[in-house]
């Protein structure tokens, strides 16, 4: 039983319905609306041999990061196998079993064999995106969708998604100019495109836009669907503008009546939810027992080790919260994690296990060892993976250790770094005041 999709695909083992389901839970993943996995379910208990809803299953479960369920995404694998007909199937199968196991560098590059032969299989692209994301690969975020943008036209099904994607890379690049426009367009073709409105927000973060970032923040709420994964994240962005304007009141706020009981829990919340709490901290604020809630949701995953910039993230919350038995445990984990395969071994040892050892010793006040180890991260930071606003937590953290040690030259250096990127930065100048005045005060 062979039908097509809707950008011409062959797909095996579906009737018109179930490829109908199919299409309605690759848009909500498309958009980051909804449950794909509801209409996921309706579509293979209509066609049980449907193979690429097998597959659309499995990256939806992929795409959260978590051990667990990279798990039952492996479990699925050998289903598709046998309902595959297609070379594409097959290609999707093997893609799969290889970012299920933790190859995420294979899986990328079995995913791109797809496109290369099915340049509007959007479902690989997607997922190809975000390995490249996940693997903080700006080239390839971009690139990828330029290599296949020319079998794209307005009306297929899931273009708004690919004009989004392109927009993200082009960011992450640099050119934010052309990254808006794209933006806009995909948001004209779809308003709840929650991935549009993110690929915006960073644009208006990395060109220090910070009252339209908060406009944009409260925009994008209005017209986001309200089952919205990305909600939690764009709200994150938005907190990140307020703190760049110094208006600490407002992200904390934003912390307590968006993050914290906002989302789904899982781990890109999460990943959230200690992004803002460490940033907040390093500027002094007292989250009294914010800390401890989100140490205690991050603790069941303490010995998955899965992706390493989750467990850096987890380690925030275990520092905050003083949970040392947590932090020891991480950093066991992660120690563990560097003897094994696939691909976050290599993201481990090079990136995540140092900087959790320099959060670890940030927080026991040892700001001389954090500093060293920050210092040596900082050319490496793109292979922890996320965009660039995310990891710039470690130079925030650097600053802060640099100051708090006494480094105050290192400390200037990296305030006038700083300010050439973004001379709007108050934070940049008082910590260049900072400097200024232990100097004279010598």
């Amino acid at each position: 039983m062979s039908r097509a999709d809707r950008r011409g695909m062959c797909v095996s083992g579906a009737s018109d319905k179930a490829v109908d389901r199919f299409e309605e839970a690759l848009a909500d993943l498309l958009r980051g609306t909804g449950d794909p996995l509801a209409g996921i379910a309706a579509a293979i208990a209509d066609s049980p041999a449907f193979a690429m809803a097998h597959a659309l299953e499995a990256y939806v479960l992929l795409s959260g990061l978590d051990a667990g369920d990279a798990g039952r995404a492996g479990e699925i694998v050998e289903t598709l196998r046998a309902a595959a007909c297609t070379d594409r199937e097959k290609l999707h199968a093997a893609a799969i079993a290889a970012y299920a196991a933790g190859d995420l560098d294979d899986a990328a590059e079995r995913l791109e064999d797809v496109l290369i032969e099915h340049p509007r299989d959007v479902l690989a692209l997607r997922q190809a995106h975000l390995l490249d994301l996940c693997r903080g690969d700006a080239r390839s975020l971009r690139d990828r969708v330029a290599r296949f943008r020319y079998a794209w036209a307005p009306g297929l099904a899931g273009y708004h998604a690919v004009l989004a994607m392109h927009a993200l890379g082009l960011e992450e690049c640099g050119d934010l100019a052309q990254a808006e426009d794209l933006g806009h367009e995909a948001l004209a073709l779809e308003p709840r495109d929650g991935w549009a409105h993110h690929a915006v927000a960073h644009v208006l973060e990395a060109a220090g836009r910070h009252e339209e970032g908060i406009a944009w923040t409260r925009d994008a709420e209005a017209a986001r669907a309200e089952d919205s994964v990305l909600a939690v994240h764009n709200w994150w962005h938005g907190a990140l503008h307020h703190l760049a304007l110094d208006q600490v009141s407002e992200a904390v706020a934003i912390f307590d009546e968006r993050i914290r009981t906002g989302g789904t829990g899982g781990r890109a919340d999460l990943v959230d939810a200690s992004a803002l709490l460490w940033r907040l901290a390093l500027r002094g604020v007292d989250l009294g027992q914010r800390w401890s809630a989100l140490a205690e949701a991050w603790a069941p995953s303490v010995c998955d080790g899965w992706y390493a910039h989750s467990d850096a993230h987890a380690m925030m919350a275990f520092v905050g919260a003083g949970r040392w038995d947590l932090a020891d445990q991480i950093l066991a984990t992660m120690r563990r994690r560097t003897e094994r395969g696939g691909s976050n071994r290599a993201m481990t040892r090079d990136v995540g296990l140092p900087l959790a050892r320099a959060l670890y010793a940030f927080g026991r006040r040892d700001h001389t060892a954090a500093v060293a180890l920050l210092r040596t991260l900082r050319p490496l930071a793109p292979r922890l993976g996320g965009s660039h606003v995310q990891r710039d937590v470690i130079d925030l953290t650097l600053l802060e250790a640099a100051r708090r040690d006494g480094q105050m030259g290192l400390l200037r250096a990296l305030a006038h770094e700083r300010l050439a990127a973004k001379p709007e930065t108050a934070l940049a100048r008082r910590y260049l005041d900072a400097a200024a005045g232990a100097r004279y005060a010598a």
